[in-house]
């Protein structure tokens, strides 16, 4: 984790974005020396909430097939996405 006083931010707010690109993990800004923000690059922030998103899909999948829920083969599969994506064409 990386950790930097907001005064960072204010005083150089390019290194700070550079930085921020750079690292491509959240940092967490301190005030009074206490943690205050958490500041990250839009491309991270992006790829965090696809991961949270993947992660809720797969833990509603994970449920259902706990549950019994019918599963569909390869080729079930395959033909749903063909369907989809000529609907999509018309």
């Amino acid at each position: 984790m990386h950790i930097k006083p907001s005064t960072s931010i204010r005083q150089d707010y390019n290194g700070f974005s550079k930085f921020c690109h750079e690292i491509d993990e959240p940092v967490v800004l301190t005030r009074n020396g206490e943690a205050d923000l958490v500041v990250m690059s839009h491309e991270a922030f992006r790829r965090m909430e696809a991961r949270i998103k993947l992660q809720t899909k797969l833990l509603v999948a994970e449920k259902q097939v706990a549950e019994g829920a019918e599963l569909l083969d390869h080729d079930q599969v395959m033909a749903n996405l063909r369907r989809k994506v000529n609907a999509s064409k018309e």
